[in-house]
């Protein structure tokens, strides 16, 4: 169970120091090119879940993520308190990697998100295709190649950050986090809980759909 636990823990703070340290950086390099600068963030985002998969997955099964978590437990595959202190360990973890990639860039530890912008019906149909669609490879992975995962799932998110409205958080953990960070990667707190709210919705209508979809026929 400690193992568990700290697998999630630790994956979910370097993906955050993957996320948000990627978005300093490329925003810092990227001399006010946005575009380039959300590149250098999808990349660095996909490579570090690429890694902290393949490496924690044989651990805890590498969720990082509440809503990954919670599917889980809907399908049966783990029990409710495993997956409450998943979920704690997860925001935990998150806030945490904000906190050391501060550090790392010499910038103020403690700060609260400022970006005004994630917020509105686009932005929020935008997280529920993004969590539906990372269930969908995540489950569908499972199903058909399991070996390949990290990969679906890396390639997944770097791709749903260009093609989502968003930028593809589809982690209520990701975005309480990046609720701490007045950074390119940042949300305004404010905004955090509908995003969560429609992430969580969208667990729901993923495990009603993809149960039927990639069912083991006998």
């Amino acid at each position: 169970m400690i193992q568990k636990l700290w697998a999630e823990g630790l994956g979910t703070a370097l993906l955050l120091v993957g996320v948000v340290g990627s978005g300093i950086m490329g925003d810092t390099l990227a001399g006010g090119n946005v575009g380039i600068a959300l590149l250098a963030n999808a990349i660095a985002t996909g490579c570090m879940l690429y890694v902290i998969i393949t490496v924690l997955g044989p651990i805890s099964g590498a969720h990082f993520n509440p809503a990954v978590t919670l599917a889980f437990w809907l399908r049966g595959e783990i029990t409710a308190r495993l997956a409450l202190l998943y979920v704690m360990v997860q925001v935990a973890g998150g806030v945490l990697g904000v906190w050391a990639t501060h550090a790392m860039f010499d910038l103020p530890i403690l700060q609260a998100s400022t970006t005004m912008h994630r917020t509105g019906p686009a932005q929020w149909w935008s997280e529920g295709i993004a969590t539906f669609g990372l269930l969908f490879v995540i489950f569908g992975g499972l199903r058909s190649r399991p070996e390949a995962v990290p990969t679906l799932v890396a390639l997944y998110i770097t791709g749903a950050y260009w093609f989502t409205a968003s930028t593809s958080f589809a982690n209520p953990a990701v975005t309480i986090a990046r609720g701490f960070s007045d950074t390119f990667a940042g949300i305004y707190p404010g905004h955090a809980p509908a995003f969560i709210v429609i992430q969580l919705v969208a667990v729901g209508i993923a495990h009603a759909t993809l149960r039927r979809l990639f069912a083991v026929k006998g």
